[in-house]
């Protein structure tokens, strides 16, 4: 885990994620720009993409240790995604690249991440999980063109401090647990 120094904030705006491995990481840039060919907007840079599992905002950071602890407690599966569905939320104008099928070990994962932090008093999101990448922001979308699917071989999930810079969002993996 990340030790904060002096210089670090009181608070994080942190999450759970998968995180890709660089050919998966590969794979989901070239379909970004692939639906930007056909959508425009602005695509992801390729190191801010991932799946977010929970997400739990501006966090004090005197509670990564309880945080690390939820995660500690979740026995999960590795499995294979595949992300074969591009979408498009209209009323955030986001194009993203999802799975037509959720693997049981992906929503088994999802639901023991976020009942530890449930259970912790951590607030969790109670609408249903819809796993996705996104890819575009302040895209018009439209009719979803087919894309190469991207399989991505999941071994583990990660704790990610988002900061937001001038170029935009930086991510930095504090700690990463390890799936079965």
């Amino acid at each position: 885990m990340t030790e904060l120094g002096p210089a670090e904030p009181a608070t994080l705006r942190l999450f759970f994620a998968l995180w890709p491995d660089d050919a998966t990481r590969a794979a989901l840039n070239r379909t970004g720009k692939w639906l930007h060919q056909h959508w425009g907007g602005r695509r992801m840079r390729g190191d801010t993409l991932h799946l977010t599992l929970a997400f739990l905002g501006s966090t004090p950071a005197g509670q990564l240790g309880d945080l690390a602890a939820c995660a500690d407690t979740v026995q999960a599966d590795a499995f294979e995604l595949v992300l074969d569905r591009p979408g498009y939320w209209r009323h955030n104008r986001i194009g993203w690249l999802g799975a037509s099928r959720t693997p049981p070990q992906y929503a088994e994962l999802a639901g023991a991440l976020n009942a530890a932090l449930q259970a912790a008093g951590y607030p969790v999101d109670a609408r249903p999980h819809v796993p996705h990448v996104t890819l575009l922001r302040n895209t018009a979308g439209g009719e979803p063109p087919a894309c190469v699917p991207v399989g991505w071989p999941v071994g583990d999930f990660v704790l990610v401090a988002s900061r937001t810079e001038a170029e935009g969002a930086r991510y930095e993996v504090i700690r990463s647990w390890s799936l079965r």
